[in-house]
C-alpha cells in the first residue's frame, strides 16, 4: 500500500481577489469529486483571497499534472458558469493561472508546509 502526500497551490489569474467562503467551498467540492476520478482524496483545504492551498494523497501511479489541468479547467468553467460576478471580472480568461506549485509532503500538516514555504521565500 502506497500513499504519497502533496501540497498543491492555485493562483487565481491576475491574482484577483475574489475567493471568499463560498466560491472556496464550491471548488472544494469539485476537487473532491473529480479526485475520486483519479483516486486522489482531500486531507485539508485552505484559502485566501487569491489562491487555494491544497494538500492531498494520491497513489503514486496517479497522473497527477493530468488530474491537476481537469480541476483546473473544469472548477475554471463552472464557477464562471455559476458565479456571474466571477465571469464578469474574468471574462474570457481562465480562473485559475496557467502555473502551479505542486510540492511532496511526507503527510506534513499544511500549516507547517505554508511555513517552509514562507522561509523559503516562496510565497
Amino acid at each position: 500500500m502506497f500513499s504519497m502526500y502533496y501540497h498543491l497551490v492555485l493562483v487565481v489569474k491576475y491574482r484577483r481577489k475574489v475567493i471568499n467562503n463560498t466560491i472556496s467551498d464550491y471548488a472544494k467540492e469539485k476537487f473532491v469529486s473529480l479526485g475520486e476520478k483519479y483516486n486522489i482524496t482531500l486531507v485539508e483545504w485552505n484559502y485566501d483571497r487569491d489562491h487555494i492551498h491544497i494538500l492531498f494523497k494520491a497513489h503514486p501511479n496517479t497522473e497527477l499534472s493530468k488530474f491537476i489541468n481537469a480541476y483546473k479547467s473544469a472548477s475554471s468553467r463552472l464557477i464562471k458558469k455559476d458565479f456571474p460576478p466571477i465571469r464578469k471580472r474574468l471574462w474570457k480568461e481562465m480562473f485559475w493561472s496557467r502555473s502551479f506549485c505542486l510540492l511532496t509532503t511526507g503527510g506534513s500538516p499544511i500549516e507547517v508546509v505554508k511555513k517552509y514555504i514562507e522561509s523559503q521565500g516562496m510565497k
